[in-house]
């Protein structure tokens, strides 16, 4: 197995996004998927590898009874192979897991690297359907810092409320990985889904990566967007999948850090918080 390549926050970091499409109710089919998926990935010389929301799970489930009996935990077998899979190298696997803890379950993303998982988020906006199953989170995304530079995490419905990433951002966030299942929607002909959009004003409203892993394939009919892709800090697509299954993208994640826009503007340093908690005036 090829280690990652990078070893500094100014190095090159290779950035692979898998668009897989596990199958809902399996989870022994799915974590192999994963683990295929991640062989793959650092094979390639992948740095960070992001998989899609609820890989190990899938995503329509019938009732709550078979979300549970596809919910794990961070002692999982699966999460040890991960870190068995790393180990020797920098490299950092973020992927979406439905998580049981107590009587609940979670929509959660866990990062993962040569030294076990490092932080799980538990998505905190649910989307539709998802409420019938899982309990929002109610810690902020998390920014975990790594060989490659600083990576928070958001899932899927997360990225339709711009002050998660701007959150993230004012964090000191370099990349945003995004475990996403996005469902697919008519749109006009010759547009980009508007999920893609979204990401990439966040990226360039906030001046930093965002690496979103989609779904494929079609799920108890439910069609997927797959609309994988990594978006630089400039808010321009710099890989994504099209008509296949990975979108890989060679980043310098520390130029998230320069906010400069102009010798006079500076993305975070021009916002006024003394006014956006200001009422609006209803004239």
């Amino acid at each position: 197995m090829t280690a990652p390549r990078s070893t500094s926050p100014s190095a090159a970091t290779r950035v692979v996004c898998e668009q897989l499409a596990p199958r809902v109710g399996d989870l022994a089919y799915n974590t192999q998927l994963a683990r295929d998926a991640v062989e793959r990935a650092l094979v390639e010389g992948a740095d960070i590898v992001v998989l899609p929301e609820l890989t190990t799970s899938g995503y329509v489930f019938t009732d709550v009874e078979e979300a549970r009996r596809t919910a794990i935990d961070t002692g999982h077998a699966f999460f040890t192979d991960l870190k068995n899979m790393l180990s020797g190298t920098t490299g950092v696997v973020v992927l979406g897991f439905c998580e049981a803890a107590g009587d609940r379950l979670f929509n959660s993303a866990a990062v993962v690297d040569a030294e076990g998982v490092r932080v799980v988020y538990r998505k905190t906006h649910l989307w539709d359907r998802e409420t019938l199953f899982f309990t929002p989170g109610d810690r902020m995304a998390p920014v975990v810092t790594t060989p490659h530079g600083r990576i928070g995490v958001l899932i899927c419905y997360d990225m339709e409320f711009p002050e998660m990433p701007r959150r993230l951002a004012t964090a000191g966030a370099d990349l945003i990985a995004v475990p996403t299942n996005w469902p697919r929607e008519e749109r006009p002909a010759d547009e980009r889904p508007a999920e893609i959009i979204q990401a990439q004003a966040a990226a360039r409203a906030n001046g930093l990566h965002i690496a979103c892993a989609d779904r494929s394939g079609t799920e108890r009919g439910q069609e997927w967007t797959r609309g994988t892709a990594v978006i630089n800090q400039y808010g321009w697509i710099t890989a994504a999948t099209g008509t296949g299954h990975r979108a890989v993208a060679d980043l310098f994640l520390h130029l998230s850090r320069d906010k400069t826009l102009s010798p006079h503007n500076d993305l975070l340093a021009d916002r006024r918080t003394d006014l956006y908690l200001q009422e609006s005036p209803l004239l």
